[in-house]
């Protein structure tokens, strides 16, 4: 049976817009052009949750899935109402950032968004604050982010990454 010409039109007529619909669904921080519009980028992230003011009257936004999720994007508001671009933040390259200059815990949660937990570890002399994100290395790898502050919780002293103990499998003690 041939198709009519009026059903081919029909299908032609709401196949672009629907097309058009679906496409627009999977947009990503990544569509999202440097130098847009603090409104744009709210319209596609939606509402931040972490913002912190920063000393030259900027903000910076937040977006992130912790403590159980893996992911947070972020970007800074310029106080014209511009934002810079919208990256990943739970990455190993911007985890080296921690290697610049002095970090407190507010500069820690304003750069990567608030842990997936906080403690302490060590003991005497060697008890140290430490916060932990949870993030996926490589877009693969299910992982930790370790920032430890110290003693006194005063400045990161460093950091490290290990495997996310969630994701650790324990066999039976006949597979050892």
């Amino acid at each position: 049976m041939k198709p009519s010409r009026i059903h081919n039109k029909t299908l032609a007529r709401y196949a672009v817009p629907l097309l058009a619909v679906l496409l627009s669904a999977c947009s990503t921080y990544r569509d999202i052009p440097a130098n847009s519009p603090e409104q744009l980028v709210l319209s596609k992230m939606g509402c931040p949750t972490h913002q912190c003011q920063l000393p030259d009257g900027s903000r910076r936004l937040i977006w992130s899935t912790q403590p159980s999720g893996q992911y947070a994007y972020g970007t800074t508001i310029s106080k014209e109402g511009i934002a810079d671009k919208v990256s990943a933040l739970l990455t190993e390259s911007h985890f080296r950032r921690l290697n610049e200059g002095i970090w407190t815990q507010q500069a820690v949660v304003c750069e990567f968004g608030p842990p997936a937990e906080t403690g302490r570890t060590g003991l005497g002399e060697k008890n140290e604050v430490v916060w932990t994100y949870r993030y996926k290395q490589a877009n693969y790898w299910n992982n930790v982010m370790y920032v430890y502050f110290g003693r006194h919780g005063e400045q990161v002293t460093h950091y490290h990454s290990g495997p996310d103990p969630r994701y650790e499998v324990e066999l039976p003690f006949f597979f050892d």
